[in-house]
């Protein structure tokens, strides 16, 4: 199992900045790695996975190092558009709309910040998610 302490503090540090502005979310160490929750359901949870008991996470293993993912939920009709490209989304091998997102220097933190939000957005009951910002229009 890994700890909050297998997942880069530059990484965690980027997504408090990103969890702390959500209405009543909070963070806590998760089996594997750390999670953000909304009341007691997970909208955002990073880790360092095992390879050798994950093969699923292998190809994404770098010089012997293990990856650090983040898996969150995503809106069905926006699932496969996100996953289709392949790196670095694809589908999580549990829940129907649940997506990893590998981590590392090639992230677009910008992009990251509004799945987190999303994710947060499809988990928190409606009168939270009411309370942030209205999504922009899709052009």
């Amino acid at each position: 199992m890994s700890s909050p302490g297998d997942v880069p503090p530059e990484i965690l540090s980027r997504i408090r900045s990103v969890c702390q502005h959500l209405p009543e979310s909070y963070e806590e160490p998760a089996w594997i790695g750390m999670r953000w929750r909304i009341r007691a359901r997970t909208f955002a949870h990073v880790y360092a996975p095992d390879v050798d008991r994950s093969p699923l996470y292998a190809p994404y293993a770098t010089e012997g190092q293990d990856p650090v993912v983040m898996t969150f939920r995503v809106d069905a009709d926006d699932l496969l558009g996100l996953i289709a490209p392949g790196f670095p989304f694809f589908r999580a091998a549990w829940g129907r709309n649940a997506v990893v997102a590998v981590l590392g220097d090639h992230t677009d933190w910008t992009e990251l910040a509004e799945l987190i939000t999303d994710s947060y957005r499809g988990m928190a009951p409606k009168f939270l998610a009411a309370r942030l910002p209205p999504l922009p229009p899709v052009d």
